[in-house]
This record gives C-alpha cells, structure tokens and sequence, in this order.
C-alpha cells in the first residue's frame, strides 16, 4: 500500500508539473523567421495616377497591410503620363526595391520595362489592368469573363422578346488597355450568338466623363429607342449618366468600377442602373498577401507566374447592401 501511495503521489506530481510547464507556453518557431522576411524591404508602386479610387485604394491597403511590417512603401505618380511612367520604373529599376506594383495604362507601353525589372531581380506585381508581359503576379477582374457576363445581361435586359429595342451602345476607355480588349472580346463572344441585338455604337471616351457624356447624348440623339449603354468605369459614366438624364430617355446604364461608396449612392438615386464590382480593398489584400509570399519563398525573379481573378458583384439597387460598397480613406 506504501508503494501505491508513493506511486500516485509521484504522478499526481509529474501531471502538476506538466501542466506548469504547458502554462509557459513555447515559441512559435515560424514566427521570428516571418517578421525578418519584411524588415527593410521596399515595395513602389507606380499606378496610371492618384487622386482617384482606384488607385487612392489600392494605396492605402498595401500601407495598411505592409508599413507595419517594417516595409517601406513608395509612391511614384505619373498622373496620367505614359512616359512619366515609363521613366518611373526605369528609375526604380535602378534603384531596385523588393517589389514594384504597376498598373498598366494599356498593354504594350511597360512590357519590356516589367521583364527588365525582373531580370534585375525585382519581383513585379500587376493590378487590375494587364500587360502583355506577364510577371511574378497579376491581381484583378478577369475582363473576358467578365465581358461576357455583361453580354449576358444586355441581352436580358434588351432583348426584343422581352420588350427591348435591341439596341445597345459600348463606352470604352482607353482601346489600348487591357481592361477595353480583354473585355470587348468577352462581350462579343456573346453578342455574336445574339443577332437580334444591335450595337449602335462602340467608342472610346479615354476614361473622360465629359467625353463620355458627349458621345451618349449624340447615340441617343441619333437611336430615340436605345435600350442600354454599358461603360467601362463607373467615374467616367458619371457623363453617360448626365446625358441620359438630360435626354429624358429611359436608358438602362450598366456600368463597372472597384465599388467606392459612390457607386451604391449612384445606384440608390439612379444615376446607374447596373454596377459591376470588382471589390478593391479585396485587391488590395491580394496583392499585398502575394507580396508577403514572394518576400518570405526568396525565390528569383520572373520564375512563378500567379494570377488571381478578382470575385465580380453586379449590384442593383435592389440587392445592394450596407457592405457592398467601401468608403475612401481618409488622409492625414
């Protein structure tokens, strides 16, 4: 019976001891080697301008998410130049930072500037608006699937069977740029199975609101019975929406952005009709959660070629919620 005893006192012991030293817990061992992989690195970011959602957004995600890492995060705005551009990241690759963010004003002008920083050893990460070079990673809307989704909803909602005209007209930005070739590839993928709609007009209005409105107002004056206009960004169908307006003409606007609060205000009061939405802070959390991968896997360069397709909303005012839209961040 003593030996019993003294055996159950001993375990009772070593139980009371484990649970001692479980309580002072133990280092997580990945956790050092995680925070050292961001110190001192250097993330620039070169978008076609600030002063705007898009970019204003993407902007403060990647700082959100990188500064208090220990990254330093760059900002060179070539406001609206091409050749600014072009001379900002001939600049950076000199100066080779980790990471450079681009978004691509059209898909030929960075190409060869985009593989030259790669070979330089800088990892490159395009947003929303491809190149024709493909780098280490690209982060946005997927515009042929996305243009046939909005083919599919011209046809719904002007299709004669359905009491439409069939008559449709096509806002572009910029020609060049990815998101008006990929897009108008999806979009006559499935307007080319669809002979009964009619698209009266397709032009580009380089990302300009009056631009914009001007060629809305003249489609409308020249087709009275046009059932829609679809636009390729939602700030410069501010315009298209000023001429359907004033044209008294009852236009279906389907138009398209990163969901900034503006849009859903634009919904609700019927500025649009129709909005899709390709969420930008979620980009922003994509891109900065492949910055963090190529950061802590230290591989070269232009070795791994990653895209991540951007969830697409397309918001009416009758499905539209309080979270469908983000505000943008206040600076200071």
């Amino acid at each position: 019976m003593r030996l019993i005893k003294t055996a159950a006192l001993a375990a009772v012991l070593a139980l009371c001891g484990g649970t001692i030293h479980a309580q002072e817990g133990i280092d997580d061992p990945t956790r050092a080697p995680y925070y050292e992989s961001f110190v001192g690195k250097k993330v620039a970011y070169v978008p076609v301008a600030m002063g705007f959602d898009l970019t204003e957004g993407w902007a403060a995600g990647l700082k959100e998410a990188l500064e208090p890492l220990g990254v330093t995060f760059d900002i060179r705005d070539p406001n609206w130049s091409t050749d600014a551009g072009a001379q900002a990241i001939t600049t950076l690759i000199a100066e080779k930072p980790d990471v450079i963010v681009v978004h691509n004003p059209d898909v030929q002008s960075y190409a060869r500037l985009l593989k030259k920083a790669e070979e330089a050893g800088i990892y490159v990460v395009q947003v929303n608006m491809r190149s024709s070079y493909s780098t280490d990673v690209f982060v946005g809307a997927d515009y042929v699937g996305m243009g046939q989704q909005i083919g599919e909803r011209l046809v719904e909602v002007c299709s004669p069977a359905k009491g439409g005209s069939g008559k449709v007209a096509i806002t572009q930005g910029v020609l060049t740029a990815a998101a008006s070739i990929y897009q108008m590839q999806g979009i006559n993928n499935v307007l080319s199975k669809h002979p009964e709609i009619q698209l009266v007009s397709n032009q580009a209005a380089d990302w300009d609101a009056t631009k914009a409105k001007n060629i809305a107002a003249t489609v409308i004056q020249q087709h009275p019975d046009l059932c829609a206009i679809t636009g390729f960004w939602d700030v410069m169908d501010v315009g298209t929406a000023a001429a359907i307006k004033e044209s008294g003409k009852n236009v279906y606007l389907l138009t398209q952005g990163g969901g900034n609060r503006m849009v859903c205000d634009g919904l609700a009061n019927g500025t649009y009709s129709e909005s899709v939405v390709y969420f930008v802070p979620g980009q922003a959390r994509d891109m900065a959660t492949m910055i963090k991968q190529l950061l802590q896997l230290k591989q070269p360069a232009g070795t791994t070629k990653t895209t991540l397709f951007t969830p697409l909303n397309f918001l009416r005012k009758d499905n539209m919620t309080a979270a469908s839209c983000w505000d943008m961040p206040t600076k200071g």
